[in-house]
């Protein structure tokens, strides 16, 4: 990436020689190249919000900013990005959205999230620490820029305007007004489910904001609940990619005797699915862990694990994530063990099962959903 500080070489995480997407994007530059021209002084505390991949704190890595993202991958790759661009042990304090925020910022940078709600909560936490004097600035591609984007800015930190679009990016730029009278956070958010589905119906779900279906149970999940696999007896289980976990929770209920682990790389979903569990009075054991899939679980020392994989990687779509969860789902299963997924239909599933496993059963399927489930030999 061309920055007006110099080249910088950067990569997502993990690192994969066959993924052609960046580990920048134009906003990330127009951002920067604004920084630049207009020699926006950056004193004091820097906050930089949603930085993706890192590139942002990397360019500005000699200032000393605070990253603060929902993301264990990009904090990883964040870190990958300092190294190799020389930085200083220590040069950007990395912070998650479950971390309490600085005290004072006086420069706040925001990478729009594809998430409204976690936009919403973020802006409500780092409010207090802005001041009138705070630079305030906003980057995103025009497609992820809306009206209630613009809104949340205005209701929560004060008058906001947009920029010119430059290569389908723009910029957004806020004024601060300590006279708003800013409204509560809703989250996180707390709603019973409903019957007709499993050891869960009426139990109590908590989603922090950018869990997946954050106010509501997602269909997908509703239709896994009613055919999730029964009757195991124990044994070590593992909710991946878990959300808000009411997944691992139904195994937890339904089998006392089963250690459930709960792995998502979002902070704010483990977060979910730790309240979710503990709101329930699971009997049992139960292990919360952000994380890269199942990278550090042991090789074969698992019995199930329960899958809803995600087919997007913030706005591009991609199986990769899908591939990384099934490959180590094969390696941490013993012999005899099972993968149960769920998945759309049409994105075929049940073919990389059969190349990784050697067999693919379906389950259950309707018009829009299949469950399968594969076993290692």
């Amino acid at each position: 990436m061309t920055t007006p500080w110099g080249e910088l070489a950067l990569s997502r995480f993990p690192e994969d020689p066959r993924d052609r997407l960046r580990a920048w994007d134009a906003s990330d530059e127009y951002l920067l190249r604004h920084l630049a021209e207009e020699r926006i002084p950056l004193p004091g505390t820097v906050v930089v919000v949603g930085d993706r991949w890192g590139a942002l704190v990397t360019a500005l890595r000699a200032h000393r900013p605070v990253q603060i993202t929902d993301s264990y991958l990009a904090q990883e790759a964040t870190r990958a990005n300092l190294a190799r661009a020389g930085a200083e042990p220590g040069a950007v304090r990395l912070l998650t959205t479950q971390d309490p925020p600085p005290g004072r910022i006086d420069v706040l940078l925001v990478r729009v999230p594809k998430s409204l709600a976690l936009l919403e909560d973020q802006l409500l936490r780092l409010a207090p620490a802005v001041h009138a004097g705070t630079v305030v600035v906003g980057t995103g591609m025009v497609k992820e820029i809306h009206t209630s984007t613009l809104q949340l800015f205005e209701r929560i930190l004060g008058p906001t305007r947009t920029s010119l679009a430059e290569k389908k990016a723009r910029l957004i730029f806020c004024t601060p007004d300590h006279a708003l009278e800013r409204p509560g956070s809703p989250w996180p958010y707390v709603y019973t489910l409903p019957d007709g589905i499993g050891p869960v119906a009426g139990r109590t779900v908590v989603n922090h904001a950018g869990v997946f279906c954050a106010d509501r149970l997602d269909v997908g999940t509703r239709f896994f609940l009613q055919h999730l696999p029964r009757g195991r007896g124990g044994g070590r289980v593992v909710d991946l990619g878990c959300g808000n976990g009411v997944v691992g929770t139904a195994v937890a209920l339904a089998d006392p005797a089963a250690e459930v682990l709960f792995v998502d790389e979002s902070f704010q979903a483990v977060a979910s699915a730790e309240a979710t569990y503990q709101a329930n009075g699971v009997p049992g054991h139960a292990e919360f862990r952000v994380g890269d899939g199942l990278a550090g679980v042991p090789s074969g020392s698992v019995d199930l694990v329960l899958n809803n994989p995600p087919f997007h990687s913030h706005q591009a779509t991609t199986d990769a994530t899908a591939w990384r969860m099934f490959t180590g789902a094969r390696r941490t299963l013993r012999p005899g063990g099972e993968l149960w997924v769920i998945g759309n239909r049409h994105l075929g599933y049940h073919v990389k099962l059969r190349r990784l496993f050697g067999n693919s059963q379906l389950v259950a399927s309707d018009r829009k959903f299949v469950v399968l489930k594969a076993v290692k030999r």
